[in-house]
């Protein structure tokens, strides 16, 4: 079995200081966690930026100031989204990517989100993935709904995404597909056999589904951008901390972890 890929999505665009105290959402305080993160254990950093005011942005310069920070600190690799927030226009969601990342992520298809819409029309599925492949950033196909496989799927048929893909399973948003053990087997039987996946189970779910992807073989996305609980009403106190959880199941189970070059090398990038 391949040494479990650990991912820590530190903040995303939802969750505010006023739920969770230990939010990191300054650039220093994004590469302070990064590299705790790293330190105990996780060879990627999925990373939403944030204004001064604490508001989500996909402003170049931030992610190139978070991005250089975190470089600065440790190799992990560093994995900005292309999902920003819902009212975000695809050209602000696209720019990170200018940034020639070695990953960023790819969402490939429309779904309810809580009560917004998380818009992702072909037409800018497309234009997203062919502006990786210029850049060379290897694409996390988000999945949020069963059908975004078969999306991802005709991306390969059109030359614009390379086999072998790797999937992140986001499940138990609120709106789309529930984060069941059943919902997880099913997304893994819909993917080829060639793929490698993670999985970001969504609040309650993201513990279970976790360590059934590190039985399965697939690999494991934590941090406060999907729970920022460590416990039933208990709040976490950093993503290190849900990210050592995971380390610590993965070594009852006898599931070695990944280092950032390991990682790497299990998903074909080529360190920049």
């Amino acid at each position: 079995m391949e040494k479990l890929i650990i991912t820590a999505a530190l903040t995303g665009a939802e969750v505010t200081k006023e739920k969770q105290p230990y939010l990191p959402v300054t650039p220093d305080e994004i590469a302070e966690a990064a590299y705790e993160c790293y330190k105990a254990g996780a060879s990627i950093v999925h990373v939403h930026a944030r204004e001064k005011d604490g508001s989500p942005t996909q402003s170049y310069e931030v992610y190139k100031e978070i991005k250089e920070k975190i470089e600065a600190k440790c190799n992990i690799i560093f994995q900005p989204s292309t999902g920003g927030a819902v009212w975000h226009s695809p050209e602000e969601r696209l720019q990170p990517v200018e940034l020639a990342p070695e990953m960023a992520t790819l969402s490939c298809g429309t779904c309810n989100f809580g009560g917004d819409v998380f818009m992702n029309s072909e037409e800018y599925i497309e234009k997203f993935a062919k502006r990786m492949k210029e850049l060379g950033v290897k694409p996390e196909v988000e999945v949020f709904e069963r059908g975004m496989i078969n999306n991802a799927l005709r991306l390969v048929k059109k030359g614009l995404i390379e086999s072998p893909l790797h999937f992140d399973f986001v499940l138990g948003v609120p709106g789309a597909c529930p984060g069941t053990p059943d919902d997880l087997i099913h997304m893994i039987r819909s993917v080829p056999m060639d793929s490698t996946w993670t999985v970001a189970g969504i609040g309650r779910a993201e513990l279970p589904l976790a360590t059934m992807a590190i039985v399965l073989g697939g690999h494991v996305r934590v941090g406060f951008e999907d729970n920022i609980y460590y416990s039933k009403g208990v709040l976490a106190r950093s993503n290190a901390q849900l990210v050592e959880r995971v380390v610590r199941i993965a070594k009852e189970l006898e599931r070695e972890v990944a280092t950032p070059d390991e990682a790497r090398e299990i998903l074909g990038i080529k360190k920049k």
